[in-house]
């Protein structure tokens, strides 16, 4: 099967392995990365995103260990609408989390639009960090939580 997800990946957290352990787990994966122009304008809360180049090489070096555990193949395309790769007719499956299952859904719109099949969406449970919140890059890069979701020091006392 040929498998699809997107995202911003800024840094990359245990909730991301479990999207891309779930992807290589059904096919070759491909991954669409957020171009510099379209990430501010997905995230929910204002903050720096590292460099589209900065965040590929990181990415790809993620993925990598993945592909060699499940044998697969994979590739990381440049994303510059939050539609993205998943509206051409090769992929089979969409793997989404659950704030993003709505965009699936407007993926599958698309895709019958174009005349092509509807894709599989396959919804992944959020990783909760030890505090019970989910894992979230806003919340690392803010420091409260590492990528494994473990509290950081200087989050002590925070409600």
């Amino acid at each position: 099967m040929d498998v699809a997800l997107g995202g911003t990946f800024d840094p990359v957290h245990d909730g991301h392995r479990a999207l891309f352990e779930r992807a290589f787990e059904l096919g070759d994966v491909t991954v669409g990365l957020t171009s510099d122009d379209l990430a501010p304008a997905t995230r929910n809360v204002d903050r720096y995103v590292r460099p589209f180049e900065e965040r590929k090489r990181a990415l790809e070096s993620e993925l990598r260990d993945f592909a060699d555990d499940y044998d697969r193949e994979f590739d990381v395309r440049k994303l510059t609408e939050p539609t993205g790769i998943a509206t051409e007719e090769q992929f089979d499956v969409l793997i989404v989390s659950p704030e993003t299952k709505h965009g699936g859904e407007r993926i599958n719109e698309l895709r019958a639009e174009r005349g092509f099949d509807p894709l599989e969406i396959v919804v992944v449970p959020h990783v909760t960090a030890e505090d019970g919140d989910i894992i979230s890059s806003t919340r690392i890069v803010a420091g409260e939580i590492d990528e494994h979701g473990n509290l950081t020091p200087d989050s002590d006392g925070r409600n």
